[in-house]
């Protein structure tokens, strides 16, 4: 389980590297633009750190809290100007100027993706080749005639080798409402074209649709022997060992891993004799699983992972990488693919057409970075350039406050040739901070709610 000093260190190192490249992009683009920058800070708070080369030059500060962090530039709007630097002052600078520095932050947070994705195709990873279990009868998959061991090859006509490619690109179509033409290659070496019809109800939860859809990994008949048991669990509390194989379970013989995890599945809360082989001795073991909670209704567990042999969990994976261009292509088309993704999804939610359940807040984000961390420093890199597109999304919304309420402003100075009233924009500054106020305490809420879901 990962530990709360894990998780935080995680998602606050995460939080400081998207900070620092979406206040970057603002700091870069002033400069170029003519603009001085007074102060350039990561966090608030009482400052902890400081460097500022001369008296002229920008100061760089780290603060106590790393919850945002700003670029403070001469502008009247803030306070006097002394006429030498009114030249450098960001009110004087045109609408296209100020434009381009409030943009540069979002495109900032777009371009750590757009690294962080070539990077990773460049490097390769391996993942699990998205062959196919046999899917749940009323399942979408099964009604759309997917079978065990069909290899999806493509979506939609685009290749996807590996299993997190495919279900992305499944879930980008039927965000879209159109049928998703799946291409799979069959258990007999035939190449088909199968074709996914997705209500729409069931495409505005993607955690739901997750479980309609019916897609699960292929799991080859694995023999029931154990690899590793988790601390404090049932089975090791009942005198399970790395190595034993399960013969029987209450007098039933046990052939496959799958079978004896459908038996303690079925048994929550209830003693299982189970009958296993160690060292060529048999051996009775009691156990009695743990009751988990889910949405299918209470389930046994005992805590323990089966030994795949390492040919087979190498006939399950793929190396996937890409050479210096098409890795730079890949990621831009990535980035942009999960860009108008997260547009979607926020769209879909305003209108109502996609659950609120959906938004993740402050304590799901550290989680999943804690999680990833986890994973290795790869998954850590690909959950950074996932947050990183959010976050340039959301800043571009049209909201006041955000950068994409100041390029609205901008737009319609452009259009009368003169700015909004200071009262005017003050006002709408007021409205946009009560919105996200709403939309912090909704994003807290879920998350309490997920917390206190068993």
């Amino acid at each position: 389980m990962t530990s709360l000093a894990h998780t935080l260190f995680f998602f606050v190192l995460a939080l400081t590297i998207l900070i620092a490249f979406h206040e970057y992009g603002h700091y870069w683009a002033a400069r170029r633009m003519g603009v001085k920058v007074l102060r350039f800070s990561l966090g608030f708070g009482p400052v902890i750190g400081r460097y500022r080369k001369t008296p002229e030059d920008t100061e760089f500060t780290l603060c106590a809290l790393p919850i945002g962090g700003y670029v403070k530039m001469v502008d009247e709007r803030e306070g006097d100007v002394a006429p030498e630097n009114l030249p450098f002052a960001f009110s004087q600078k045109s609408v296209g100027r100020r434009a381009f520095i409030v943009l540069a932050g979002p495109l900032f947070n777009f371009l750590l993706a757009i690294l962080v994705y070539w990077m990773a195709f460049i490097w390769g990873e391996t993942g699990t080749k998205p062959i196919l279990d046999t899917p749940p009868l009323g399942s979408l998959a099964a009604d759309a005639g997917f079978e065990a061991q069909d290899v999806i090859l493509k979506v939609a006509g685009k290749e996807t080798p590996i299993w997190n490619a495919a279900l992305t690109e499944i879930i980008e179509q039927a965000l879209e409402g159109i049928p998703v033409s799946v291409t799979v290659s069959t258990v007999d070496g035939r190449v088909l074209e199968r074709v996914l019809h997705i209500p729409v109800d069931r495409a505005e939860k993607p955690e739901h649709l997750f479980k309609v859809l019916g897609f699960k990994v292929y799991e080859p008949d694995l023999a029931p022997v154990i690899e590793r048991l988790e601390p404090n669990s049932s089975a090791e509390q009942a005198g399970f060992k790395p190595g034993d194989t399960v013969v029987s379970a209450d007098a039933k013989p046990i052939k496959t891993w799958k079978e004896w995890v459908n038996y303690v599945r079925g048994k929550p809360e209830q003693t299982i004799v189970a009958v296993i082989e160690r060292d060529g001795v048999r051996l009775s073991l009691t156990v009695v699983p743990k009751a988990l909670q889910t949405e299918e209704g209470s389930i046994g567990r005992i805590g323990a992972a089966v030994l795949v042999p390492p040919d087979i969990a190498k006939s399950l994976e793929v190396e996937y990488r890409l050479g210096v261009l098409p890795a730079l292509s890949m990621a831009v088309e990535k980035t942009g693919q999960y860009a108008f993704l997260t547009l979607k999804m926020v769209g879909r939610m305003l209108v109502g057409k996609a659950a609120v359940e959906n938004l993740s807040g402050p304590i799901s984000i550290a989680q999943y970075a804690g999680h990833s961390a986890n994973l290795g420093f790869g998954q850590f890199m690909k959950f950074l350039a996932l947050i990183s597109i959010s976050l340039g999304v959301l800043n571009l919304l049209p909201v006041p406050v955000l950068d994409g309420g100041h390029l609205v402003f901008f737009m319609i100075e452009a259009v009368r040739g003169r700015p909004l009233s200071d009262a005017a924009q003050m006002r709408f500054q007021q409205v946009g901070m009560f919105l996200l106020l709403c939309l912090m305490v909704l994003a807290f809420y879920l998350d309490i709610g997920r917390l206190l879901t068993p």
